[in-house]
């Protein structure tokens, strides 16, 4: 149950990176504070919307539905269920690729490295490292 709360800690903090570069995409907030311009570059791409929502805003519900699923797992009635865990790990690889592709884009395509979004990158590859470790471990009950 340990790797659901740290699953939990790490989404709660991808939230609000997510929310900033949200918030920054929507012009609620102003310059981003990254420190070598490649965040206004990638926010101000082509890339950075999809459909014409903010990429970042997708960040936003993934983070969400991931917080919710690893809080929803450490409740009694699921802690000591598998299901939990799998959904995670099904979430985490859907990120995982996402962030790939975004990342991929960043580096071959825009030619620009986001500080914040490689933040973000991190926290989705330990979301995913964490609920692989959830899924060897033996159920205890």
């Amino acid at each position: 149950m340990r790797h659901r709360q740290v699953i939990a800690l790490l989404a709660l903090v991808g939230f609000f990176v997510a929310c900033y570069l949200w918030l920054h995409n929507i012009g609620v907030i102003g310059a981003l504070k990254c420190g070598s311009g490649g965040c206004e570059t990638v926010q101000a791409s082509a890339y950075a919307r999809i459909a014409g929502v903010p990429v970042a805003f997708f960040g936003v519900l993934g983070y969400a539905a991931i917080f919710a699923v690893a809080y929803a797992g450490l409740q009694p009635a699921w802690s000591a269920r598998r299901g939990p865990t799998l959904l995670l790990a099904a979430l985490a690889v859907a990120a995982v690729g996402f962030t790939g592709y975004l990342t991929y884009l960043e580096l071959f395509v825009i030619h620009a490295i986001c500080r914040w979004c490689m933040v973000s990158a991190a926290i989705i590859a330990a979301i995913c490292v964490a609920a692989f470790v959830g899924l060897a471990r033996r159920p205890t009950a």
